[in-house]
């Protein structure tokens, strides 16, 4: 790629990124208000927030960050943040395989559901992904599973995440993506009509719900986020495809110096 594209493509990226700020689901709102539009969802959805995932995914999702935590190898001596970490149920998968991991969240509600409903405590500390409380060069790997969507400015959350990875740290993010062409239509409808209804029968909470698949759909591609990463800093930027790409894995390694 030369010069000029990369500089047109890195363009189109931050403009994509932009849009993304200020919007909520199909509205457009200043960063500050997206901010507490998000955390108000997230409060309200906490109390039934695992019960719903299961709900709306037949409960896939369970296998996706089941072959996602068994995608990050690590030493016992490593320090995992798993960010927007929620009710901390990648982080207890990881804490079972051996791993001192910590989870991040700007959610106390979503955190407090999880010491609530689960017997294997995780630790908890209340923080926005665009201000991580650690020094530069820190953290050996950071998680963020169907979260990244869910930050206020993506860009910032990505330079934080870039910031305190220590060289040749990795970033692993498990998200929704962009399904191949031949179940697009059948998935598009899905969320458009049932995920709303079953967050109205299920949680109480359907326009919670409506901005969370808005979110969805406005999400960068896999070749999109790729690019996000690499304008990032991020270094062998890769990402893997889970069922026929309605999720998908994206890695990123910091750059040694």
């Amino acid at each position: 790629m030369n010069d000029q594209n990369h500089s047109l493509n890195k363009s189109s990226n931050n403009n994509l990124d932009n849009s993304l700020d200020k919007s909520f689901g199909q509205q457009s709102v200043s960063p500050s208000q997206r901010d507490q539009k998000i955390r108000s969802v997230f409060q309200l959805v906490a109390p039934r927030y695992d019960l719903m995932n299961d709900f709306m995914s037949f409960g896939t999702h369970r296998i996706w960050k089941r072959v996602f935590v068994n995608s990050i190898p690590f030493k016992a001596s490593d320090i995992i943040v798993d960010l927007a970490g929620g009710t901390g149920d990648i982080a207890r998968k990881l804490q079972h395989k051996g791993a001192n991991v910590v989870v991040v969240d700007p959610s106390i509600e979503m955190m407090s559901a999880g010491k609530k409903t689960h017997s294997l405590a995780v630790s908890n500390i209340a923080a926005l992904g665009e201000r991580l409380p650690f020094t530069d060069a820190s953290i050996d790997k950071l998680t963020i599973s169907f979260g990244i969507r869910n930050m206020t400015s993506m860009t910032a959350a990505l330079q934080e995440i870039y910031r305190v990875l220590k060289p040749g740290g990795q970033y692993y993010c498990l998200e929704f993506s962009r399904p191949m062409m031949p179940i697009r239509p059948f998935y598009n409808l899905y969320n458009q009509y049932i995920i709303p209804r079953l967050g109205a029968l299920v949680a109480g909470q359907p326009e919670a719900y409506q901005y969370l698949i808005e979110s969805i759909q406005r999400f960068p591609d896999q070749e999109t986020m790729k690019a996000l990463l690499e304008d990032a800093g991020f270094s062998d930027v890769s990402y893997r495809n889970l069922f026929f790409g309605i999720a998908c894995i994206h890695v990123g390694t910091k750059k040694h110096s």
